[in-house]
């Protein structure tokens, strides 16, 4: 099957020699094509090019007169699997409470992995399954979903269960993330060493034994899991054959980056707390730094330096957190905003944040994350827009059209 957009108004983020990160001054690089073509065949993208140069027939011709095409977003940190809102704990937030005080007292991951053990796999997943229709609306064409709204063995696995059942139904690409180690349940509050090991020993070796997680992940963090506890339970997923990520450096200064770094994280998250060792500690290495705007944003934490790690030469990766506690939205479009407007990237640097370094961050910038030959043909047709730019100027409004995920139309 052969499909061809053309009269495209500006063809966005072509590469003719695919690179699998963006980073430093690289990420202001931005390569356009005006009035152009997009050839699809079997899903993955044939060739593009002027639409003066086309030559060619094809079974089906999409005329994108007036519009743009970008690649679609990646989302590389979803907690996207879940049962119940939180919105009582937002009104909490409201009147003073901070997450850590919410946490304490029960609430937070807590308070999820209640709803969670209630609901049965099948409620889980018609949930989801709203929520990918919803992120594919707006652009998403690939993300990742942890786990971690579990905390107890049977439940953490019912999550990865789900996000399985989502990865072989769903036109998206689907990374899935074992995060057993996301809040310590109450009864181990005082003896944490006891559910570390239940991770270690227990869940590990059974979602390894049913293949559902493709990363490790831990909250390593002020009032979460010290760096003591992350080492033990990457070392234990990567033995299984787990690709380690890590959630850092939220709260506090955690030691969360050098941990990962340690131990070949592909990311390392949050970010909102960050000083001149880490930007230094993640030089030269092959771990991402992931920023999620809609966190800070949510629970006003300190934004994290975007601009001074770009201009120390790191590359930068800005991904949504979807998750019910603290950034309830799924909305990449809003992520690229936040990314000009609050982190002052550029326009061309937020959109390689939000594409081609979550790409990277979900192991799968060498299919998806620009448009290039050879690559997944997963991309969106703009609503009439003026420029570029406009993406993340207009943050109010869905600026997609129509969405192609695997080289068909959704």
């Amino acid at each position: 099957m052969r499909t061809l957009i053309k009269n495209i108004k500006k063809l966005v983020q072509v590469e003719r020699q695919p690179k699998l990160r963006a980073q430093g001054a690289e990420m202001t690089q931005m390569e356009t094509v005006k009035d152009a073509y997009l050839l699809v065949e079997d899903g993955i993208i044939k060739a593009f090019g002027p639409m003066g140069e086309w030559r060619g027939t094809a079974d089906r011709e999409v005329d994108a007169k007036g519009r743009m095409v970008f690649p679609s977003f990646c989302d590389s940190h979803t907690h996207l699997v879940y049962a119940n809102s939180r919105e009582h704990e937002f009104v909490d937030k409201i009147r003073g409470l901070s997450y850590e005080e919410i946490a304490k007292r029960g609430g937070g991951i807590l308070n999820s992995a209640k709803a969670t053990a209630a609901a049965s796999e099948d409620e889980l997943y018609d949930m989801a399954q709203r929520r990918l229709e919803e992120v594919m609306r707006i652009g998403t064409g690939a993300l990742e979903i942890k786990s971690g709204y579990g905390l107890t063995t049977e439940s953490e696995l019912k999550l990865l269960r789900v996000i399985r059942r989502l990865k072989e139904n769903s036109p998206l690409t689907i990374k899935s993330n074992f995060l057993g180690a996301h809040g310590i349940p109450m009864e181990y509050r005082g003896h944490q060493e006891d559910y570390v090991n239940l991770v270690i020993n227990e869940m590990i070796p059974k979602v390894a034994d049913e293949g559902l997680a493709d990363f490790i992940d831990v909250f390593c963090d002020q009032g979460f899991f010290t760096v003591e506890d992350t080492a033990r339970i990457l070392e234990a997923g990567i033995k299984y054959g787990m690709k380690p990520k890590i959630h850092a450096n939220e709260m506090a200064v955690s030691g969360g980056v050098q941990v990962g770094v340690k131990y070949g994280a592909i990311s390392v998250d949050h970010l909102e707390q960050m000083g001149d060792a880490e930007i230094e500690c993640l030089k030269g290495t092959e771990t991402m730094p992931t920023i999620l705007p809609g966190c800070a944003f949510f629970l006003n934490l300190p934004l994290s330096p975007a601009r001074k790690m770009i201009d120390a030469g790191l590359p930068v990766a800005m991904a949504s957190d979807y998750n019910p506690g603290t950034a309830p939205s799924n909305n990449m479009q809003l992520i690229l905003s936040m990314a000009c407007i609050r982190y002052r990237l550029t326009p061309e640097e937020a959109l390689n944040a939000t594409t081609l370094n979550t790409a990277y961050a979900m192991g799968v910038s060498r299919e998806l994350g620009t448009i290039a030959v050879g690559k997944k043909a997963n991309f969106y047709i703009t609503k009439p827009i003026p420029s570029y730019e406009y993406m993340p100027y207009s943050y109010g409004e869905n600026k997609v059209e129509r969405v192609f995920l695997n080289g068909v139309e959704v």
